[in-house]
């Protein structure tokens, strides 16, 4: 995590020199200056509330100096604190346009960002930025009047906080990814991302991804490319399995392949062990969430079997489970309980009683399958 804030001094133009991994690590504050009253006020504040004011109260008389870029970075991350995401991205890109970044303000944009839901080109040039700007902070110039001990104590500190925060820039890179909807850009975002991060431990969700952007392009050889590649990458994350999966049995190609790796991320999110700093409800939904992915496939597959035999006991049976397991996702559960009506529709007899009640409650939820779901629903007759 972050150190806490802190104001870095100086008489004259002489600063301290850890100031390494700490807010506006460039500026220099002389002593009694409006800037060393601002930061002072910043520090002492009791919320972010009231850092805001001192803000304010800077700007006010000075929104032409130099450190109003500092300035602007403490809103940022003052107005994360308070979720007013609008505001932090306002301030934050004030000194992007600037070209002013450093570690911290990549970081309160970065959430504000996720926070907002804002998948924008500003958004990701930062996360590609990031990893440089993190990099130069961890590893600044020793200075002469610094002990080896000392250096070192720093250095290994500013290394876990490098750690985490280039873990949340992976972590913002993929949550926003998700609300980008064409498929050509989702591939340009991964491009310079695979570029940004090529050392990541994360390659595995990043081929994923690119299989869920070329299956949307309907470029199936490139989609199997990658597919082979997250598996080969991540042969045992729950997540990537699922991903593979789903997009193989989606795509009505390689029915085994999305069988056999859904059977092991049922496998292994059954195993799945509640790591620390989480609580037990956010666990078990997140647990159910995956399980419901795996039974889905399963029960697509199945489908996709008995589409000829109108055998669909296995199917239906899939479908329910993931139904109830995600309704945590209202797409994933309308998707279960659409082709669970649609499964009880093939059957022969046709079990419409039970369609219509699946059906019903796929057209009920919002997600992209209700429209459909409908549709199907007034096919099925009516007692």
């Amino acid at each position: 995590m972050r150190k806490p804030l802190i104001a870095v001094f100086a008489l004259g133009i002489c600063a301290i020199p850890l100031g390494a991994q700490q807010p506006c690590p460039g500026l220099t504050v002389v002593v009694n200056s409006p800037e060393d009253q601002m930061m002072l006020a910043v520090n002492g504040a009791d919320s972010p509330q009231d850092q805001i004011a001192a803000l304010d109260k800077y700007a006010a008389d000075h929104a032409s100096a130099p450190a109003m870029t500092c300035a602007n970075e403490l809103y940022a991350a003052a107005y994360v604190k308070q979720n007013d995401f609008a505001k932090a991205i306002a301030a934050g890109e004030k000194d992007l346009a600037a070209n002013y970044l450093d570690g911290n303000l990549a970081i309160s944009l970065a959430k504000a960002y996720v926070g907002a839901g804002q998948a924008t080109d500003n958004a990701f040039a930062l996360i590609d930025k990031a990893p440089a700007v993190i990099k130069a902070e961890a590893n600044p110039p020793k200075p002469s009047n610094v002990s080896d001990a000392a250096w070192q104590s720093n250095l290994q500190a500013w290394a876990e906080t490098a750690k985490d925060d280039r873990a949340y820039m992976e972590y913002a890179f993929f949550q926003l990814l998700g609300r980008v909807p064409d498929a050509n850009k989702r591939i340009a975002c991964l491009d310079a991302f695979s570029q940004a991060y090529a050392d990541s431990t994360n390659l595995g969700g990043v081929y994923a991804q690119y299989v869920v952007a070329y299956g949307a392009l309907n470029d199936g050889a490139k989609a199997d490319d990658y597919a082979e590649k997250a598996v080969a990458a991540s042969p045992n994350d729950v997540a990537t399995l699922n991903l593979i999966a789903d997009s193989y049995a989606t795509r009505q190609t390689h029915l085994d392949k999305a069988e056999a790796d859904a059977k092991k991320a049922l496998d292994l999110a059954t195993a799945m062990k509640k790591p620390d700093g989480i609580s037990d409800a956010d666990f078990q939904a997140q647990q159910n969430l995956q399980l419901a992915a795996a039974h889905l496939t399963l029960g697509f597959v199945a489908f996709q079997h008995g589409s000829t035999t109108h055998h669909m006991t296995g199917a239906i049976q899939e479908l329910k489970t993931a139904a109830t397991l995600g309704k945590a996702d209202p797409n994933l559960q309308a998707r279960a309980l659409f082709y669970e009506g649609y499964a009880y529709e093939e059957t022969v007899p046709a079990n419409h009683h039970a369609a219509a009640e699946a059906l019903t409650g796929a057209a009920g939820l919002q997600s992209p399958w209700a429209s459909q779901a409908q549709a199907l629903l007034a096919k099925i007759p009516k007692k």
